[in-house]
Parts: C-alpha cells; sequence; structure tokens
C-alpha cells in the first residue's frame, strides 16, 4: 500500500485575481492553511481546481509554483486526465515531474466509452507514467462509470495504478471494489458526505472539497475514521455535513471558494463559464459555518 495516499487529501482550488490571473499569494495561504490543518497530501488541477480553464503554460506554471510551495511537507499528486487518450500522455509528458508524487487521472468523459475502452486508455496511461496512478471515477461529470470490474483490472494488470478516488456514490460499487482488489490496492473516497461511510467498509481516506476551508476538522474525521474511534468520526461527520451538502448546491468549486473568502484565505473569483454562488447560498453558507463553530455570527 503506498502510505503517500493514505488518509486526507485536498483537492485545492486554484486562486484567482480579480483581473482573471491566478493569485500565486492567495495559493500560498492556501497550502500553508492545509499543512498547518494537517492534510496528508495536496491534489493540483483536479475539478475543484478548475483545470478545464487553464491554459497549457498556466497549468506548468502553477504546479511549478505548487511544488516549490510545498517544499516538500507533504506529497503532491498531479491532476491530468482528458477524453483524447493521446493528448492526455502528451500533456502528462510535458510536465517537470520533480517534485510530483502521483497522478490523478479522471475516467474518459464526454466521449461515453465502453469499459473495454475506459481500460484501454487507463492502459495508455500507465504504460506511459512514471509515478504512481489514482483512478477517477466520477460519473456525474463524465457522463459514464467505470464499473468495478474495469477498476479491480486495472489494479490487478498495471502495479503502478494504486488507487481509485471513486465519486459514484454508490457504496455497493465501493463494496466490489474492496471484496476483489488486490491486497495492496488503496480505495479513496472522492465525496466529502461518504468519507465515514467509505472508510467504515475499508477504503482508506478522501480526496476532499472541504478540507481546502476546513482540514484540521476534515483530518480529524478521517484520522478518527482510520483509527476505529467511530464516536468521534460520527460527531466530526453530522458537524460538517450541513455545509458540505451547501458546499455543491450551485456546483463545485463555487461554494468552498465562498468559505475560502470568509475565512480570509484567498478571493472567491472564478472562471466562467463558472460563476459566483448566490447571495441566498451564501447566507445559508454564513449560517452553517456558524452552526459547526467555524465562524462567529
Amino acid at each position: 500500500m503506498d502510505e503517500r495516499f493514505r488518509g486526507l487529501g485536498v483537492a485545492l482550488v486554484t486562486p484567482f485575481r480579480p483581473n482573471g490571473g491566478i493569485d500565486y499569494a492567495g495559493l500560498e495561504k492556501l497550502i500553508d492553511h492545509q499543512i498547518t490543518g494537517g492534510v496528508d497530501y495536496v491534489v493540483s488541477m483536479g475539478t475543484t481546481g478548475e483545470s478545464v480553464t487553464l491554459t497549457k503554460d498556466e497549468k506548468k506554471q502553477l504546479l511549478a509554483t505548487t511544488v516549490e510551495l510545498v517544499r516538500n511537507r507533504v506529497p503532491v499528486v498531479l491532476g491530468v486526465g482528458g477524453n483524447n487518450t493521446v493528448e492526455v500522455i502528451e500533456s502528462l509528458n510535458s510536465f517537470e515531474m520533480d517534485g510530483v508524487d502521483g497522478i490523478l487521472s479522471v475516467s474518459p468523459y464526454y466521449n461515453k466509452p465502453t469499459q473495454e475502452g475506459i481500460y484501454q486508455h487507463f492502459k495508455a496511461i500507465a504504460q506511459a507514467s512514471l509515478r504512481p496512478i489514482i483512478l477517477y471515477n466520477v460519473p456525474g461529470r463524465t457522463g459514464s462509470n467505470m464499473a468495478a470490474e474495469t477498476t479491480v483490472r486495472l489494479a490487478k494488470d498495471f502495479s503502478n495504478v494504486v488507487a481509485i478516488k471513486e465519486a459514484s456514490g454508490n457504496l455497493d460499487q465501493m463494496g466490489m471494489i474492496l471484496k476483489h482488489k488486490p491486497k495492496d490496492f488503496m480505495l479513496i473516497s472522492g465525496d466529502d458526505t461518504l468519507t465515514l461511510p467509505a472508510i467504515a467498509i475499508g477504503g482508506v481516506g478522501v480526496i476532499s472539497v472541504v478540507g481546502n476551508a476546513l482540514p484540521a476538522e476534515t483530518s480529524a474525521l478521517v484520522q478518527a475514521a482510520l483509527n476505529g474511534d467511530l464516536a468521534t468520526a460520527r460527531k466530526e461527520h453530522l458537524r460538517l455535513l450541513g455545509i458540505i451538502n451547501l458546499l455543491f448546491a450551485e456546483g463545485n468549486p463555487g461554494g468552498i471558494k465562498y468559505v475560502l473568502k470568509s475565512l480570509g484565505i484567498c478571493g472567491d473569483h472564478m472562471r466562467l463559464p463558472l460563476v459566483n454562488i448566490s447571495e441566498a447560498t451564501e447566507k445559508k453558507l454564513y449560517h452553517a459555518l456558524a452552526d459547526a463553530e467555524v465562524v462567529k455570527l
């Protein structure tokens, strides 16, 4: 088992300035907030990082700066995925990978490939990658589900396919992966609301959105669950549940960026076609933060 990807991983937002450029000062503050809060690793340029709105040059600079700011304090995972297999591999090969501990690669979206197509896509990436690979299944975004059988097949066939971020929301599917996977292959929750149940059935942690703003609280939940302290894990789960549900009320990362702004960590600027959450949702989120005793009314 690759212990680097056990525990709390956070899918970092990409802070932007009002003029649309990347806010590297905000990124530094965000990364320090993560590490101070006890996260186990960070993910750069996942969905939460609005990676699809970044240019190739921005992606290279963002990764280099993230690695520099992390300063080897925690592992760094790079998000590299897409629906054109050749282009994904070319993109992967274009990055300076020093300081990168693994890659997170989403199942192909829009094309809606068959299970064999998904397998062949990840086979090509596995054969091209010199870093461990975390598969990413998120049917709500890709339009297709990567079946448990496909995940297990990849895990058995390629030693550098070490984990899956499973965001199908389907605990039965997670269970089938856990039942049939190789011993050292890891299941990571891709949904903050399912962190506790996923760990309870054998998962090793979560790649989190809420952890951007509340790393200490999220880490407490994850570590308690991994240690079998169900009472503490349940308490933290229920404490964060109202916040988490509101984070996604108008899509991601609008909600979490609002919370980060409220906590004074970075701004909430986004790139089109994404826009800020409504004032009504802002108010609900603020009250949820107050209920969880994260902020004071």
